[in-house]
């Protein structure tokens, strides 16, 4: 198996030749195998172990374990001890899930605080094939039958390749030792009740699968980037965006053979799960929107409009004083004296400093805001003002009003200046980009 590895290695993972790595290891014999392969192959690896107290003296045992093939190797090895079930309660997670979102969390704060290049992962053949099953009676889409990247940003998998059976036979060969963790031959978990039950089975009707799943998922990966390559050209044609707001398009999107499917490849990274929802929001009134745990979505007149969940604050306001020239937070905005008026746009207003109150306040809207909009006739209610501007949602959330100590409207920044403030023009106040 070595020499197979090692062509392997050479072929699918060259970039890895003198690189910084860091293995995880359990203990278990696929990451110590992984271990051995490269430390046979002369790379410079480190290791990190993961204590998740979830099998009690036991977790301890593999932690010395690890520790002591370190000694042995001279490998730098990192430990750290999780209380795994408090994590898991405390944010709703299943225990297989919050040891993941643990693990994969500390590799990373490793990675940035040693200089390492690249995480390796003992995933093996069994795993991919277990992973493709569990995907397939949970109910998943192509991503979900794709099987595991055998690269995913700086987390490698090189034993992908390998069955479980070629890595047990290494290791036997190799006088390798290895701990077993008890809870792999219970069916208390799904990935277990799989493993023991259903693949001997289909093992049995074909003993070949390994070799026929990893060509399906091959033909799966092709037609997948298809369809990638698909989507990336709709978007080009139906999303815009603008202010960190994505515009999608509804007219072109209904005009799609399969508006639905459309849909939830074009949003399917952005944590929504409930994609009827999500399709019936092209038919709703405007205003109509829903959400997802990171972003919400909203029907706006002929577009949907993506941004990020953040509800605003509209109690939050930042002073200036009559002293300062300039604010940075929350907007960028320049205070200036000058002698005379020159250029004049939606991010540069005149007025006349003494009919200013301070401090100036910078505010969200509020119920009750009117303003007397430069080159138009009488006052009008700040909420009229955003309809006839057309304005969505998101749009009318995140416009700031410059406003005087009395939260009298100056500006309503990048749309349009109050004219009581204007007279002689000696206060030159810019909106810069942020």
């Amino acid at each position: 198996m070595l020499q197979k590895f090692k062509e392997h290695i050479n072929i699918n993972f060259p970039f890895l030749k003198d690189k910084k790595l860091l293995i995880a290891i359990s203990g278990g014999v696929d990451s110590v195998v992984l271990t051995h392969l490269f430390s046979e192959l002369n790379f410079d690896i480190s290791l990190a172990h993961c204590n998740f107290q979830l099998r009690e003296k036991e977790s301890d045992l593999d932690e010395e374990f690890v520790k002591l093939l370190s000694q042995k190797s001279s490998n730098q090895i990192f430990t750290i001890k999780f209380d795994t079930e408090k994590f898991a309660s405390k944010n709703k997670f299943s225990t297989q899930i919050a040891a993941r979102e643990l693990r994969y969390n500390w590799f990373q704060a490793i990675i940035k605080k040693h200089g390492f290049d690249y995480v390796l992962t003992a995933h093996h053949a069994d795993d991919n094939l277990e992973t493709f099953l569990i995907n397939l009676t949970r109910g998943s889409g192509l991503d979900g039958f794709t099987g595991i990247p055998k690269i995913n940003g700086n987390i490698i998998r090189p034993l992908l390749a390998f069955s479980r059976e070629e890595i047990l036979a290494y290791a036997k060969i190799n006088t390798i030792n290895w701990r077993e963790d008890a809870s792999n031959a219970t069916t208390k978990y799904i990935r277990n009740k799989i493993r023991h039950t259903v693949l001997p089975l289909l093992k049995e009707i074909n003993p070949n699968l390994l070799e026929t799943f990893a060509k399906t998922i091959e033909n799966l990966q092709e037609s997948k980037q298809i369809i990638e390559d698909r989507i990336a050209d709709i978007s080009a044609e139906v999303i815009n965006s603008k202010n960190d707001i994505l515009k999608i398009n509804i007219e072109k999107i209904n005009q799609l053979s399969n508006p639905k499917a459309y849909l939830y490849q074009l949003l399917k990274n952005y944590t929504f799960t409930e994609w009827n929802d999500v399709y019936n929001l092209l038919s709703a009134q405007s205003g109509k929107q829903i959400f997802s745990k990171t972003h919400r979505l909203l029907k706006d007149r002929a577009f949907l409009l993506l941004s990020e969940h953040a509800i605003p604050n509209e109690n939050e306001k930042f002073l200036i004083t009559e002293n300062q020239t300039e604010i940075t937070h929350p907007i960028h905005l320049n205070f200036e004296v000058v002698q005379q008026k020159s250029i004049e746009n939606k991010q540069i207003i005149y007025v006349d400093k003494n009919l200013l109150k301070y401090p100036l306040i910078v505010r969200k809207r509020q119920n009750g805001d009117y303003l007397y909009p430069l080159g138009m006739q009488g006052k009008k209610k700040l909420s009229k003002y955003f309809k006839d501007e057309k304005l969505s949602l998101f749009e009318k959330e995140n416009t700031w009003l410059l406003c005087n100590n009395e939260n009298e409207i100056i500006w309503v920044l990048n749309h349009r200046q109050d004219r009581r403030f204007v007279n002689d023009n000696n206060l030159k106040i810019s909106l810069k980009p942020t």
